[in-house]
């Protein structure tokens, strides 16, 4: 393989990275905080619906990611309401999110646009066009390394570049910062930080309000960035995707970024693999390509969802002591 497939392989895992490397960040939040989030594949569908739906309406790219992150705010704001507050299961409402997420996009899709759930395709004027693309195009003939990198790290938007960015800010709240010990605190030993005097339910709101930040970052990217337009169903199991990640990457975010990016790259070889003859295998049917991603996901989840260490309260609703 050339080093122009191979700058082309990268740049492919990159990009399709970006959406499970925010969405596994904003499971590491709240699941941190002590919060189960299985509405990490709802949040993201119903946010990219709001992207999809505001830029084809408005013609504007701010005003679709302002009220992505409005909605995706809102519905961890109402997971919170369920299972913080009121201590509800957290599993069935993460689940709750989702299903409600997949119906409610098709119906409002079809009620508002009458194209099949659809949103009509966006312009690009409304779209995340590529930063660094003339450099990448510059590049591409030099020496044979600086042509790899160029063309796998150069040309991409700005949300791909700020996914990357978000792993080390992540880890670096997470770590170093007092607001990130008393998170960790929540999900760990949520009576002490109590004991501490302070509130348990305004950490865990707090990770889950970034967590709805992050989450509407992932679906506006599927919208605005890898798509013309918003398709029912869109995420196609990504949530889950990132999810297994985070467990993989042991509720670290530079563990998620690794996991996501094995995912990134199995899709994007998926792609260049279909039609393509394999040695002593010969084709490979397209549905068994398509389905790595999927496989690998269930491995993950059935191998390390057992010996990963999760954070002890993880799951656990806390009432405050009287």
């Amino acid at each position: 393989m050339d080093e122009i497939a191979i700058g082309t392989l990268i740049a492919s895992t990159l990009r399709v990275s970006t959406p499970l490397i925010l969405c596994a960040l904003a499971g590491c939040l709240s699941e941190r905080s002590g919060v189960i989030d299985l509405g990490l594949e709802g949040k993201m569908l119903l946010t990219a619906f709001t992207a999809g739906a505001a830029a084809a309406v408005f013609g504007s790219l701010a005003l679709a990611l302002a009220l992505a992150v409005a909605v995706g705010v809102a519905l961890s704001m109402l997971h919170g309401y369920a299972c913080v507050s009121h201590r509800g299961d957290q599993v069935v409402m993460g689940m709750a999110i989702t299903m409600t997420a997949a119906g409610l996009t098709v119906v409002l899709g079809i009620a508002w646009f009458h194209q099949g759930g659809q949103t009509p395709a966006l312009p690009d004027a409304v779209r995340l066009g590529p930063w660094l693309a003339g450099a990448a195009n510059t590049l591409r003939e030099a020496w044979a390394p600086i042509a790899l990198l160029a063309i796998g790290l150069l040309g991409h938007n700005a949300m791909v570049y700020l996914a990357l960015l978000l792993v080390p800010a992540v880890w670096w709240l997470l770590a170093r910062t007092r607001f990130g010990l008393r998170l960790r605190a929540a999900g760990e030993n949520p009576a002490m930080v109590d004991a501490a005097g302070l509130s348990v339910q305004r950490l865990r709101y707090a990770a889950l309000g970034l967590n709805g930040v992050l989450c509407a970052l992932a679906g506006s990217y599927l919208v605005l960035a890898q798509n013309p337009s918003f398709i029912p169903h869109m995420t196609a199991g990504r949530g889950y995707m990132a999810l297994a990640a985070m467990i993989f990457g042991k509720w670290q975010p530079v563990g998620a970024l690794w996991a996501c990016l094995l995912f990134g790259f199995l899709d994007a070889a998926a792609i260049r693999l279909q039609g393509q003859p394999l040695p002593l295998i010969g084709t490979v049917p397209v549905q068994a390509i398509q389905a790595l991603p999927y496989v690998l996901t269930v491995v993950l989840l059935a191998g390390f969802i057992g010996r990963a260490r999760a954070p002890k309260a993880l799951g656990v609703p806390y009432a405050k002591a009287h």
